[in-house]
């Protein structure tokens, strides 16, 4: 049987600014969701040279551009994407989903509500407010799944 091993690089809040070190650390990962605040597309048109790219319309986005979420599948996992997270008006466990990534609040957070795990991989962008700056891996196993936070601060 063949072993299902997927990594996903999970970023927001870029503000329109990719910092290489951000590019660094998603080469080798198989999907990238972004949750929100782009701000350039063109940073998007970049992000799809190193693996497809799952985007959601921030606050400071066009609504027209991306959707204002998503729910995708990969292998056993359902993750449902939104940058808002005060913004959702889905029953998350009736709908089964298993993860959610969130970004807004440009603080790195990893919680569990109910059945599903929420994680926010902080801005990947602009210092804001003495916040750090901030992304993550989600890696996906057959049956199980890890997050790993990558602080980009220096």
């Amino acid at each position: 049987m063949k072993k299902f091993n997927f990594t996903i690089g999970l970023i927001s809040d870029t503000h329109g600014h990719l910092r290489p070190q951000v590019i660094d650390n998603l080469q080798g990962c198989d999907a990238i969701i972004h949750a929100g605040d782009i701000c350039d597309d063109s940073l998007i048109t970049e992000l799809t040279t190193i693996a497809p790219v799952f985007p959601v319309a921030g606050n400071m986005d066009a609504r027209d551009k991306y959707p204002a979420s998503d729910l995708i599948q990969i292998g056993n996992f359902s993750i449902y994407i939104i940058h808002n997270f005060d913004m959702i008006d889905l029953d998350l466990e009736a709908a089964g989903v298993n993860i959610v990534i969130f970004g807004h609040t440009h603080q790195p957070d990893h919680f569990q509500q109910g059945t599903v795990t929420c994680i926010n991989p902080g801005s990947a962008g602009p210092e804001r407010r003495n916040r750090p700056i901030s992304m993550a891996k989600l890696q996906l196993d057959k049956d199980h799944f890890s997050v790993e936070f990558i602080n980009l601060d220096g």
